[in-house]
């Protein structure tokens, strides 16, 4: 299932290599997580993959890019992929809940939510936070990340004296 939700964004953002390597990142992430704090593979793969396919909507639509609109958009993108790929019926509400609200913590509360979030602060950490100043990055991975798997890879990624 994993490899059909990648060529489905790989085609929808069609020569966006960025998009695609973002999404592939968190995704590596996201495994990494998994393996130490659970959740369900399929959601947790499909929400990976697909968190930002939004983007290109927002941007089209709205003029920005930013994640309240990616959130707004992204999930009914997701549906329609999920949709022609069978992927599990039962499980695209989960999915479309964490697509919608990745950039919300505090709306959800369940560990695939959290796997994607710290996932994706993990790739994004090094563009919002200034690196030079490790009492800085610290503080920002005790603030930002949801699970201890996050907070440690993000430590092992980000942090000089681990």
């Amino acid at each position: 299932m994993k490899d059909k939700i990648l060529k489905e964004m790989e085609s929808y953002f069609g020569d966006d290599q960025k998009r695609i390597n973002h999404a592939k990142r968190v995704l590596g992430y996201a495994e990494k997580i998994m393996e130490k704090e659970g959740g369900d593979p399929d959601i947790i793969y499909a929400s990976a993959i697909l968190h930002d396919i939004g983007i290109h909507a927002a941007g089209k639509k709205y003029g920005s890019t930013a994640g309240k609109y990616q959130e707004i958009e992204g999930p009914a993108i997701a549906e329609h992929l999920l949709a022609g790929i069978g992927f599990p019926a039962d499980k695209v509400f989960e999915v479309k809940e964490i697509i919608g609200s990745h950039h919300t913590p505090g709306k959800i509360n369940t560990i695939n939510f959290k796997v994607i979030y710290d996932a994706d602060w993990l790739v994004n950490l090094g563009d919002e936070c200034n690196l030079s100043d490790e009492k800085r990055v610290k503080n920002a991975i005790d603030r930002i990340f949801l699970t201890q798997a996050g907070k440690n890879l993000a430590a092992e990624t980000y942090l000089k004296n681990k």
